[in-house]
Formats: structure tokens, sequence, C-alpha cells
């Protein structure tokens, strides 16, 4: 049965695609969800499918996706190297259904592959289901074969998935190996952690949408996402225990042996170095080929958290020189089929992972020195807590990410005073706050406090967009640097600059730095402390060195529209006091080469006529063109002279004034046109809250306003022609037609509800059950609007007792249940319909005198309603 880790995904891919999936290939590890870190599951790439939010050309997937663990509840690294099975970054191979198969197509398919491509035999897998999905246990039972004692019941925390506290949810079904029974242990089952079951593909199925009550309704398109976990399949297949044992881990375990001299088997914590180095290997190829670089914030730090990890496991092998880089050489051999971006990063990625590390190589023997020194002081005064303010210290001075210090730790029995840790950080960034103005709280590297103790740069892009200058510094990845290569990321800093730096709200500028040698691609431009300015591009050709005259060229365009929505901004914000009030202060802004946006001060939302006031006066005041001035003043003049001063900027005791005409006097450091005419048309395209008191409005200028405006035309001429009426009698038209359907809605309800409760011996049964009268009527495509309305028809003639409503409709079950008021205290519509709804896999509850529920199996609906007529017998005896 053994088979190659690539056999097996390939086998997973080609067998879904023969059973009409789309073949989708790995998305970055870096996900577009920003609330995630990384993509840690294999459904993220498509979680604004099932959400609704996003469309596919297809309904059927499967993919290989790697997956990172590394933050949050998902965090295993502390289990890597001393677990089987646990890794920072793994393979997850998922099937997933967009609203086409559910439950059946599911199972079957999972127990076709194992059995009949794997080659798995039925007395080696057990399955858990959740306690409540009967239909579930009977595909595994019914369908597929297997007997009950092998199908276990879990409850919701073993076996139920949600995408969050509230959205799509539901009941899952778990594949594991059964290892046999293990002596001593009785009732065991896969949610225990004896050892005897190996969990290795999860069958999710998206089936309710829980609202914030946490009342769940049947989605209307049940959904299937699903994870195979490569690794532990290896493992199975391949006749191992451990997955480092398996061929995915196996070439780059030998790689570390013949760097280290040291064989695997020969010591445990040498076989646990080994392993967190062939782990950590694979992480850090894969987030470097992502673009994932190392650094002290975010995701970056996670990389060099890992990749300085493995280096000091590298130190424990006896390996003082950077090796990982060759470990990750050899990830790329064995996984750059499979991910051919490995293949072509392979260069990059090396590159990056050798430069890391001789950077950390650099400090690393004397903060273990450091460390060992502080242990043994701790341990000879019968501590075992390490003081913060030593934690901090190799943190700051030796590059020691806090883990990386509390695993050495956790192997000499002392801990980390991480709280003693925070306090220590939070001095040093107060400090950084006072001592530079700087971008955030990490405070200015040590390479630019080093530049801008000697060099300041000059803007001079008021005047022209090109210039010439020395190049006085070049940085990479935070370190000063003589000269840098055509690919790389890099810093330029020169004295003189047409390039303006990021401030105010507008964008750094875009454009090119050449020299004679090379050329500079800039993407931004920033000032991280003082009178600094730094060009940030990558060498698109050639190499460039300090000391160069370089060319600095503004990309026109980009400046140009950046200057008109400047400008535009300015104008806004005074017809916002006009129309508004003074009140509308300035609460942030983006001024980019696309759009602006002008966040202020206001408590409510802004009306339609608002809206057209501010825009016929800011576009009446660019017909006028009226002409710009600049002047620098000190800054009480420039106040006495009406200039307004945004609250939370900073200004010096000279500042720049920009005036147009008497319309607009602001202090401001940005480009502007030179009349307001350049701007040509502003058009406001959205205005919104942010938070309590804040709205926001978004804004285009000149040709950007000019496509947007023909681009609503066009959709309305569509509108037009849809209706095949003038544009002028769309309007007309659409209220027409509403009102048309309004009326026929009402109509076919009222239609359904007389038809719904008129007496039919076919439809309906009554009974008395312990002295309580019972009335169920079966329906056929009724809605949960228009089941209330037959409740509350059928509960009325009736005057005392319950009334269930049932209307199914292909595989949906739909419930309505009314108790009359004196039934209260002894029958809850909210529980009897619970009762109901689990019958028909379902759920849902409600008030007292009424409850709604929801269910996917109309053939049941005969059981259900014996279920009913039992609770009432038991409970209103």
């Amino acid at each position: 049965m053994s088979r190659s880790a690539s056999d097996i995904r390939e086998s997973y891919l080609s067998f879904f695609e023969s059973k009409g999936h789309t073949r989708v290939a790995a998305a970055n590890l870096v996900p577009q969800d920003p609330t995630l870190l990384f993509v840690n599951a294999g459904m993220v790439p498509f979680k604004r499918v099932f959400t609704g939010e996003e469309t596919r050309p297809y309904s059927r997937a499967v993919s290989s996706q790697k997956v990172m663990r590394v933050s949050g509840k998902h965090n295993d690294l502390e289990e890597v190297g001393r677990s089987a099975r646990h890794h920072t970054l793994f393979e997850m191979l998922g099937n997933f259904s967009f609203g086409d198969y559910f439950k059946q197509d599911a199972i079957l398919y999972a127990w076709e592959l194992l059995t009949q491509q794997y080659g798995f035999e039925q007395k080696d897998l057990v399955v858990s289901v959740f306690r409540e999905d009967d239909e579930a246990a009977d595909i595994w039972e019914r369908e597929v074969g297997l007997p009950p004692e092998k199908i276990y019941r879990l409850d919701e925390e073993e076996n139920f998935w949600s995408m969050g506290d509230t959205g799509p949810c539901g009941p899952c079904s778990e594949i594991h190996l059964d290892r046999g029974v293990i002596p001593g242990v009785e009732n065991d089952d896969p949610s225990s952690e004896s050892g005897r079951f190996l969990e290795f593909w999860n069958l999710v199925f998206m089936q309710f949408n829980r609202d914030a009550s946490g009342v769940m309704t049947p989605l209307p398109k049940p959904s299937v996402d699903t994870g195979l976990g490569l690794e532990r399949t290896a493992q199975i297949l391949q006749g191992k225990r451990n997955n480092y044992e398996i061929d995915l881990f196996v070439p780059l375990l030998e790689r570390a042996q013949d760097l280290s001299g040291v064989t695997l088997g020969s010591d445990d914590e040498q076989d646990f170095s080994l392993k967190v180095v062939a782990d950590h290997a694979r992480a850090v190829a894969f987030l470097v080929g992502d673009g994932v670089l190392p650094s002290n914030e975010g995701r970056g730090y996670v990389v060099r958290r890992i990749l300085r990890r493995a280096s000091r496991h590298g130190k424990l092998l006896g390996m003082d020189e950077p090796f990982l880089h060759r470990v990750v050489d050899k990830v790329i051999d064995e996984m750059g089929e499979a991910f051919p971006e490995l293949e072509e990063r392979r260069e990059f990625i090396t590159g990056r992972t050798l430069r890391e590390e001789e950077r950390f190589l650099e400090t690393l023997s004397k903060g273990l020195t450091l460390l060992e020194s502080e242990i043994d002081t701790v341990q000879s005064r019968g501590g075992d807590v390490l003081p913060g303010s030593v934690v901090f210290k190799l943190y700051d001075t030796f590059g020691f990410p806090v883990d990386l210090t509390q695993d050495i730790l956790r192997g000499r029995g002392v801990s980390a005073d991480e709280d003693g840790f925070r306090t220590e950080m939070e001095v040093q960034r107060t400090r950084s706050r006072e001592a530079w103005k700087g971008s955030g709280d990490a405070g200015v590297s040590e390479a630019y406090a080093r530049i801008a103790a000697d060099v300041a740069s000059e803007f001079t892009g008021y005047d022209g967009i090109s210039g010439e200058a020395e190049i006085q510094a070049l940085v990479v990845d935070g370190q000063v640097v003589e000269q840098v290569g055509v690919g790389s990321d890099v810093e330029v800093i020169v004295v003189e600059t047409p390039f303006y730096a990021e401030s105010g709200g507008q964008v750094g500028d875009r454009g090119t730095i050449q020299t004679p040698s090379g050329e500079v691609a800039i993407a931004d431009a920033q000032r991280p402390t003082g009178d600094l300015v730094v060009h940030r591009g990558r060498v698109t050709r050639g190499t460039i060195a300090t000391g160069q005259l370089a060319t600095l060229s503004v990309d026109a365009e980009a400046r140009a529209a950046t200057v008109r929505n400047h400008t535009g901004t300015h104008l806004l914000h005074a017809a916002l006091r006009e129309v508004v009030g003074t009140e509308a202060m300035q609460k942030g802004s983006l001024v980019s080469p696309d759009r602006l946006r002008f966040d202020f001060t206001h408590d409510a939302p802004l009306g339609d006529d608002e809206i057209e006031r501010i825009e016929d006066l800011v576009n009446g005041w660019i017909e006028a063109n009226h002409a710009g001035n600049v002047r620098q003043m000190s800054y009480p003049a420039a106040i006495e002279a009406g200039a307004i001063a945004i609250f939370e900027e900073k200004y010096g005791d000279e500042v720049r004034v920009v005036k147009f005409g008497e319309v607009s006097t602001e202090l401001c450091g940005g480009t502007h046109a030179s009349a307001t005419g350049d701007i040509g048309l502003l058009k406001v395209v959205s205005e919104g809250g942010i938070a309590a008191g804040i709205r926001r409005i978004e804004a285009l200028t000149g040709m950007g306003a000019l496509r947007y405006l023909r681009d609503e035309q066009r959709k309305l001429r569509q509108i037009g022609d849809l209706l095949r009426v003038p544009t002028d009698q769309a309007p007309e038209r659409i209220e027409k037609l509403l009102e048309d359907r309004k009326s026929a809605e009402k109509q076919i309800a009222d239609l359904k509800r007389q038809a719904a409760t008129g007496s039919s011996s076919h439809d309906q049964d009554e009974r008395e059950i312990a002295g309580v009268k019972v009335v169920v009527r079966r329906l056929e495509g009724l809605a949960g609007k228009e089941l209330r309305g037959v409740v509350d028809d059928l509960r009325g003639r009736l005057g005392s007792g319950v009334v269930l409503v049932v209307s199914t409709e292909a595989d949906k079950v739909s419930l309505a249940l009314g108790v009359t008021k004196d039934l209260n205290p002894k029958l809850k519509a909210g529980d009897l319909v619970r009762e109901v709804a689990i019958v028909v896999g379902g759920k849902g509850g409600g008030r007292p005198d009424f409850a709604q529920a929801g269910g996917t199996d109309p053939g049941k609906v005969d059981e259900a309603v014996e279920r009913l007529y039992a609770v009432i017998g038991e409970t209103a005896a």
C-alpha cells in the first residue's frame, strides 16, 4: 500500500478532476482575508465563495494548499519536532462543493478514493459524525456499509464547524485510522488522546446559517469543504508512525545530517533539533517564496522567528556557519515540481535565507553566552524565572525572538518574566517616540538614525519633477550597503529630491532613479525621521552604488493626478464647512493618483441635496479658475490670516500656506495645482460613517471623474434598453414594475394562505393527546412568512391547542408551530419545534407561543410528527 507523497497528491487531484472538479493552484500563503496572518486551512482561498461574496466559473474545486499554523489558536510551533505530526507548514488536500453536491457524494467520493485508489481496508478505518447528524450516520452505515460500532457520534466541540460566531456552519464527519485497542483504555473514541485513533480527513458540511441569537436556518445552497492532511496520509500509507519518517522529510533530514555530522537516532535532543531544522526549512522556503521577508513586524517577524529558531538548533547540532539556506535549497529540489514558484525563485529564496542567517549568527554566540550566564545566576539563587530586562536585552541587542528565548529556557526548567519584558518594550517605545518622529511605535531603525545624523533631504518637487543628486546611502533589509543589484528591493537616500515623501495624507511619489550603471523603479517615498527621505523601490537594471550621480524622475502622470486630487481635497473641505458648518473638521485624508478620501466630524449622514450643494460649490470654484498662491509664514500669522490647521498635525515655527482665491486657505506641505481650473471636475462617489461622529467622503477628479460618469451613463442606458423605454422614463417604469410585483405577491400570498387553511382530509390531521387538541397541516412550497399566517389562522379557529404546519419542497423542510397561550405553562412552542426539527435534520426555536425551524430530510416528516405527539403526551400528562 506504500505510496509516495507526490503520488498521493496527484492521485487525489486527478481523482476529483475525474468527478467534475476544477483543479485550482495553491494560493499565496498571505491571504486576502485581513483577519488572518496566513492561510491556515485549505478553504481560506475560497472563503468569499462560500459566503456568497464572490463567484467562480465552477461549482466544484480541488486543490493542494500550503498552510501555515504559527499564530492564534492554530499555533503548532512549540509542538514541532517533539510531536510526531505537528508542523509549521503542511499541505492540505481539499475538495470543495459550492452549492453543488452535498453529504452523500462527499462521503461516497471520500470512501471510493480511500479504498479503491489508496488501498485502505474497512477494518482499519472508523468515522465520527456530529451527534445529531442522522443523515451522515445513515450514509456511512447504509450507503458505505460501515457497521454501527465504527460510527462514533461526538459532540459539537469535535464534530461541528463554524466560520465564526455567526454565518455559515454545519456538522462535520472525520475519517480516522484505527490502530487497535490499547490495553487498559476503556470506552475509547476518536475524541481521546490515547493514540489509538489518527484523524486524517475532515468532511465539513456547511448546512446552516447561524444568526446573532444562535438560531440556525438551513442554507439555500449547502456546501462542502474537506481537508485531507497530506503528511498524515503519507505517514499511514508509507507504514510509518511519525511524519518525519515519510519521504517528504527524509531528504531534508539527510541534508541536515550531512551538514552537521549528526546521525538521526543517536540522541533524543539532537533528533529534536534535526526535525526542527527540517520542518522550519520548509516553512522558510514557502514563506520567502511567497514574498514574506524577515522583519520585526507582522508576517515578517514570523519568518524571522522560524528562521532564527532553526539557526539556533543548527548551533546545537554543532553548525557554526550558515547552513539553513542549503536545507532550504533541498526543500526546493523536493517540492519544486508540485510548487513551480519555488523553482522559479530559488536564487531569491536561498539568498534571503543566507542573508538572515548571517545577520543572526553575528550575535547568536554572544547572546547564548549571556543567556547561559543569566540562567546560572537565576538558578544559583534558587529561582526559576529569568528577569524581563534580560529577555528584552536578548531581543533588542542580540535579535533573539522571545519564543526562542523561551524555547531555550524550557530545556533548563526556567520560565521568562513576560510582564517585565513587555514593560521594557513599552519603555523603549516611549523613548523612540520622544527621540524621533518615526512611523509607529517601532521607532526608527538604527540604519536610518545613523544616516539621518549626516544627511538631510531637501524636497525640490514644488518646482519640478526631475533632478540630479549623488546617492548618499543605500539600505537593504534595514542594513546600509554599498551596492545593490538587479531584483533587489532597496531604499535610496539623496540630499535633493523631487519625490514627495508621504505626508499629510498625500501618498509618496513614484518614478525612477537612474545611474550610469543601473535603474531603480521607485514605488514610494517615505520620511522615517526628521528630514530624511527614503525612496523605496526595486533595481530593474544593472547595479547602483553609493557615490554615483543619479537622475531622479517622478512619474508625471501620477503626480499630476495626485495634484488634482490634493487641491480637490482642499476645495471639498471648504465646501463641507460652508454646507455643514465649521464643525466639519478634518480627521484624516488620503490623496493618491486614483482618488481622494476625506474624513470629517459630523453626526449624521449627508443628504443627497447636501452632497449636490457640495459638488456645485466645488465645481463652481473649479470653473472660476481661482489662482493658487503659496507663502511661507509664521504659524501665528498664518492662523491670524484665516488659514485652517489640522488639529492632529504638528507644525513648526514657519508654515506653508496654500490659498486659492478667497475660497480656501490651509496649512499644507503637499503639491497643488496652479489654479483650481486644473482640476477639471470633481465628483463625489460615496459618503458614509467610519466611526462614531466621523464621516468619510470619497471623490474623483479630472479624467477619473469623467470615466466614472461615463460608466454611470452606460449603466443607465443599459437599464433603459432592458426596460425598453428612454432613460429619462426608466425610474417611472421601474416604480410601476415594483408596484405590480408587490400587488402580485400579495395576491399570491393570499391565495396560498386561503388554500392552506382550507380543510382537507388528506393534508390535515386533528387529534387530542392528553387533553390537548393537536392539528398538523402538511403543505408544499410555502415560505416562512406564509407559514406563520397559516398557523395564526388555524390556532384562532382551534381556541386552545397546538398547531404544526409542515411545508416541504425538494430536500427542504419548513416548520412553524403555534401553542395557544393558555397551554404555555406546560407546552412551549420553541421546545416542541426543536424536538421536531431534530428528526428532519434541522434546528430551530422561538417564543413560547410561536416558533419556526427548518430541516433537510422530507422523508422523515411522518416520524417528526409522531415525535411531536409523543412529546406532547409526555409533557402535558
